[in-house]
């Protein structure tokens, strides 16, 4: 999906009342720019608040790197939101097979194009506690042994202590900053040859967790925890809010501190 003029069109004018927006929510820190590479590539975040793929977006943005999400099918039919996500080129997410086959061959096109897709391999909010990067689904190795495309590991902090996670309303005083770090491409050459097995995907999927989860160690200045949380272990699901909107006990734990398909990544929530 070559981006076309009338899509950069939408990008500017789209970017012209985020940017301001963002620029007043949060200072911002970035960090680690020249890493991304100059082809098209898949930008791996961690995922701990609703705001985070303006974040993502805005930085990849000002790096004019249209930012192209995958994105759940419910909001590209949500009034003025379905508009602006059509005219920007975001790839809708189904959990058929044929849809998810479609929108694997829209991520394609557009990194053959050398555009960036945005996966948070998380596949929704995280449902750790304090925040951390919990276990990943498989779709951004898949896609990246499959294709041979380059995972750019991110990961960003401070952004939830603006906006909570699941929380009602901005915090916007003192003002925050929201720090973001570029990795290095997470090397998966020891998985090429390999059948794309459950196996081999999830070895894949660990190792672009751990780059994630190690940069925002770095942001956080704090070990992460030795073992991954596992919404499956405690009794989670992987999909929808966990916990009631606004809920006291989940905005404390944010301030201290979508449908996914296996097939071909996952959507922000």
């Amino acid at each position: 999906m070559k981006e076309t003029a009338a899509s950069h069109i939408a990008f500017v004018l789209v970017a012209g009342i985020v940017r301001p927006v963002m620029n007043l929510l949060m200072k911002k820190k970035w960090e680690g720019l020249e890493k991304l590479p100059a082809g098209g590539f898949i930008a791996a975040p961690n995922h701990c608040t609703e705001i985070d793929p303006l974040v993502v977006g805005h930085m990849l943005f000002n790096q004019k790197r249209m930012p192209h999400f995958l994105a759940k099918v419910s909001l590209f039919k949500v009034p003025v939101l379905g508009a602006v996500l059509r005219a920007t080129k975001q790839i809708p997410v189904e959990r058929s097979t044929a849809g998810a086959n479609r929108s694997l061959q829209l991520a394609k096109e557009i990194v053959d194009e050398g555009g960036a897709i945005v996966i948070y391999p998380e596949g929704t909010l995280t449902r750790d506690p304090e925040l951390w990067p919990m276990r990943g689904h498989t779709g951004a190795a898949r896609m990246a042994l499959e294709s041979g495309i380059p995972v750019v590991p991110m990961a960003h902090w401070g952004a939830q202590e603006v906006f909570p996670r699941y929380a009602k309303r901005f915090y916007l005083f003192p003002r925050r900053t929201s720090r973001l770090v570029v990795g290095e491409p997470v090397d998966l050459s020891a998985f090429a040859g390999r059948p794309l097995d459950k196996a081999t995907l999830t070895e894949a999927t660990d190792a672009i967790m751990e780059a994630i989860t190690g940069l925002l160690g770095t942001l956080r200045g704090e070990e992460p925890p030795a073992l991954r949380w596992d919404p499956a272990a405690h009794n989670q699901s992987r999909h929808g809010r966990t916990m009631k909107r606004g809920d006291a006990a989940e905005g404390k734990a944010a301030q201290g501190g979508g449908t996914s398909n296996e097939k071909i990544g996952d959507s922000a929530e």
